[in-house]
């Protein structure tokens, strides 16, 4: 088949390699001349694990391509995929201006029929303003389907490849045709492609990821409660998470949900429940526990520090929002971070991937270390505030040497607390009892 993808980001990128991958021939088409000439020239703009490797095949082989020019992006195309950003507004709701502004573009230049597909993340309706706006111009028939992603970062070539469930919102059955089609050969091992109405597919992305944010957020209200009652919250994660019913997947307590989907999702969605009038108390708690776990280690700082912490200087190992992503958007670091240097703290930081980004916005606020060791060099303690694999079993002797104080505040609860004992490390963590040295 053939097939344009509208904005190359994250999902529009991973979507277009992937489905080149099962043999269709893509062409994605964004406006930023710069990322298209690099993408050209073989520069993969995000760092997702195995989207390397079906890049450069599906490139070489001339599946996968890229344009600026919309009009010879689309040409003959059997399906186009709008994966264009959706940031939220000073409301919270999400910006549709750039969905819709495609959409209008389209109107004019369909030669044929072709399916659209809103690959983005939209509120409730939008499928019926993106036809609305088709409409307006286009002088052939063409359908407008739902057809939300659920792409987890780090994970996403594999997610995309073999999904749990593949979801369209259409009541169209030419429409249906043409996905299943196209989505035949990523379900061959029976996983379903549900069918849906279009509100109902933009309401079910929403409410699986407000879902799952909630169930994150439940687990560090709990693992709050656990750090005064005298609990251990990976023993009650263990408890619970046996449980059929609840699963074992998002309960690992920490300082909070980030990145690009969960904060904008669930606000997106407590704006439309606002819009229609509905008090949607769950969300509102969800946002405000978690806005409050983000900076929850800045008092356990102070309870060791005292009050005053201009002049010392702290470590943080971890940057993105979570391991194999360099995406630091919402991410928990940048907020401990601007704490640490409003208390007149100094900053010394290393992540495997995401320091780039992070230079891009702080700049030299902070320092960047080339390794993980050199961020401790001459330290008062060190913060993990991202839970990458390298970190789980570090020479923990080196750290003695380089560390003024053997005194670690882990965010996402990475080394056990008898390591930690044994050690002879304080050590601070989320829904545990404090480990303090008698060193």
């Amino acid at each position: 088949m053939k097939i344009a993808v509208v904005g190359t980001g994250y999902v529009g990128l991973v979507t277009g390699t992937c489905f080149a991958e099962t043999g269709n021939q893509v062409i994605c088409v964004d406006i930023d001349e710069r990322k298209v000439e690099k993408l050209n020239n073989g520069i993969i703009p995000i760092y997702e694990p195995g989207l390397d490797v079906l890049f450069y095949r599906n490139v070489e082989e001339g599946r996968l391509k890229f344009t600026t020019s919309l009009i010879d992006g689309i040409k003959g195309a059997e399906v186009i995929f709008l994966a264009l950003p959706t940031p939220p507004g000073e409301d919270g709701s999400a910006d549709l201006k750039y969905i819709l502004k495609v959409a209008s573009d389209l109107g004019p230049i369909l030669s044929q029929y072709v399916v659209v597909v809103d690959k983005s993340t939209v509120p409730v309706g939008t499928a019926e303003k993106v036809r609305a706006h088709i409409a307006e111009h286009a002088q052939v028939e063409f359908d407008v389907v739902s057809n939300p992603e659920f792409l987890r970062e780090g994970v996403a070539v594999e997610d995309f490849m073999k999904p749990d469930r593949v979801v369209i919102g259409t009541r169209s059955d030419k429409a249906k045709s043409v996905m299943n089609k196209l989505y035949a050969p990523l379900v061959r091992q029976g996983n379903p492609v549900i069918f849906m109405d279009e509100r109902s597919a933009e309401m079910t992305k929403y409410a699986a990821n407000a879902f799952l944010a909630t169930k994150i957020t439940f687990m560090n209200e709990i693992a709050n409660l656990c750090e005064k009652v005298g609990a251990n919250v990976d023993d009650i994660r263990r408890g619970i998470g046996t449980d059929s019913r609840i699963g074992k997947r998002f309960l690992f307590a920490g300082i909070g949900y980030g990145g690009s989907c969960f904060p904008k999702d669930v606000q997106a969605l407590a704006k439309t429940a606002q819009e229609y009038h509905y008090d949607f108390k769950v969300l509102e708690s969800v946002m405000t526990v978690n806005n409050l776990q983000k900076t929850k280690l800045l008092p356990q700082i102070k309870d060791y520090f005292g009050d005053d912490l201009k002049g010392k200087t702290f470590a943080i190992w971890g940057l993105a929002f979570k391991p194999y992503t360099d995406d630091i958007r919402e991410a928990p670091a940048l907020d401990n971070i601007k704490a640490l240097l409003a208390e007149g703290a100094k900053v010394t930081a290393y992540d495997p991937e995401a320091m780039d980004n992070v230079r891009n916005i702080l700049g030299t606020q902070i320092n960047y270390a080339h390794t993980q060791y050199a961020a401790l060099d001459d330290a008062d303690a060190l913060i993990i505030m991202t839970e990458w694999p390298l970190f789980r079993t570090p020479d923990f002797e080196k750290m003695n040497l380089l560390l003024k104080n053997k005194v670690i505040f882990d965010g996402r609860n990475v080394y056990e607390l008898e390591t930690m004992a044994e050690m002879g490390y304080t050590y601070y963590s989320i829904g545990r009892q404090a480990v303090k040295s008698q060193q």
